[in-house]
C-alpha cells in the first residue's frame, strides 16, 4: 500500500521533511515497517503552497528513491504546506495520472488504502460524480474518483460531511455488489491553511496514521534537537507511520477517526462515521 506526510507549519526546506528523518518517507519507499508492503516503488508526489493561489504539484512514476527530479527540486523550494505520497499501486497503472495528491484549485487530495472492487463499483461510483466535475478526472485510480466524489458531496465547505457522504455511497454501492468490506484507508485533504486527516476502514482494521506532538512540548523533551528550533509552535506533521523512534513524538490517531490542524480551528480528534449523501444519487440499481 502507500505511505504519505502532510505537514504544516513555518517555512521549511521540503528536502528537510523528506529526506532528513531517520526514517523519512524517502526511506519508507524501500523499507517501510507498517505497511501492506515493504517497498512502495510505484511513483511519487507532492504538493506544496507558496505565494500563488493554487499549489503547485510534482508528480512522477520514478521509485522515491531514485527520483534526482524530486531531489533537485527539494533541495530548493521552501513551504509551511505541504502533502507528499509515495505509491503502491493496486489494480490501477503505473502512469502519472494516477499519482498522489490530486489537485483541484487551492485544494489537495491523497489516500493510502483502497476501494475494494472497483472493477464491479466502479461505474456507479463515477456516475455519481457532479458532471462538471466528470471531464476532470484523468486517470483511473480509485482515489481520484474518491476526491472528486468529495468535490460533489461539499468537500470545500465542510471536508468531514463530504468524506462521510463519499465513503457512505463507497460502502452503499459495495454492500449492494456483495463486497464485504468496501472501504480502506487513510485520507488527506487540505486548501493550503487547513489539513484534514481521516482514519476508517469498512472492516475496522484501518492503516495506520499518526501526528506529531506539540512542538513545544517537544523541545521541553529534546532540548538539543535542532529541527524543533526550526519550525512553528504550531508545526505538525501527520505520516503513515513514524518518521524516527524519537519517545514521545508520535501519536496514533485511533481507528475511525478524524482531525484537523491550521487556521482557527481548534485541534482535536472526532468520531468518524460514513453516511449516506444527503441528496439522493441517481446510479444504476
Amino acid at each position: 500500500m502507500c505511505r504519505w506526510l502532510a505537514y504544516s507549519g513555518s517555512p521549511i526546506l521540503i528536502e528537510k521533511v523528506l529526506y532528513a528523518p531517520t526514517h523519512s518517507l524517502i526511506a519508507q519507499s524501500l523499507h517501510s515497517d507498517l505497511g501492506a508492503e515493504t517497498t512502495n516503488g510505484d511513483g511519487v508526489g507532492i504538493g506544496w503552497y507558496g505565494d500563488e493561489e493554487t499549489p503547485g504539484v510534482f508528480r512522477s512514476i520514478e521509485p522515491a528513491w531514485n527520483d534526482e527530479n524530486l531531489r533537485e527540486l527539494a533541495a530548493h523550494v521552501k513551504t509551511g504546506h505541504l502533502f507528499a505520497h509515495i505509491r503502491a499501486a493496486i489494480g490501477s497503472p503505473v502512469q502519472q495520472t494516477n499519482c498522489h495528491p490530486f489537485r483541484h484549485g487551492r485544494w489537495l487530495f491523497m489516500h493510502n488504502g483502497y476501494v475494494d472492487a472497483l472493477h464491479q463499483v466502479r461505474r456507479d461510483l463515477m456516475m455519481a460524480v457532479d458532471e462538471s466535475l466528470y471531464p476532470l478526472i484523468t486517470g483511473t485510480a480509485d482515489t481520484e474518483i474518491l476526491f472528486h466524489l468529495a468535490l460533489t458531496f461539499g468537500l470545500e465547505a465542510d471536508p468531514p460531511n463530504a468524506l462521510a457522504q463519499t465513503i457512505g455511497l463507497v460502502e452503499e454501492v459495495g454492500h449492494r455488489k456483495g463486497v464485504k468490506y468496501p472501504f480502506q484507508g487513510t485520507i488527506a485533504t487540505t486548501d493550503g491553511d487547513r489539513t484534514w486527516a481521516f482514519r476508517y476502514s469498512s472492516e475496522g482494521k484501518s492503516r495506520t496514521l499518526f501526528y506529531t506532538t506539540h512542538v513545544p512540548t517537544l523541545r521541553k523533551m529534546y532540548p538539543d534537537r535542532e529541527i524543533l528550533g526550526e519550525v512553528s509552535d504550531d508545526a505538525r506533521l501527520i505520516m503513515s507511520e513514524p518518521l524516527g523512534d524519537l519517545p514521545g513524538a508520535w501519536n496514533a490517531v485511533p481507528e475511525g477517526s478524524w482531525g484537523v490542524v491550521g487556521g482557527d480551528e481548534e485541534p482535536g480528534l472526532h468520531p468518524f462515521r460514513p453516511k449516506a449523501p444527503a441528496t439522493a444519487v441517481a446510479v444504476p440499481a
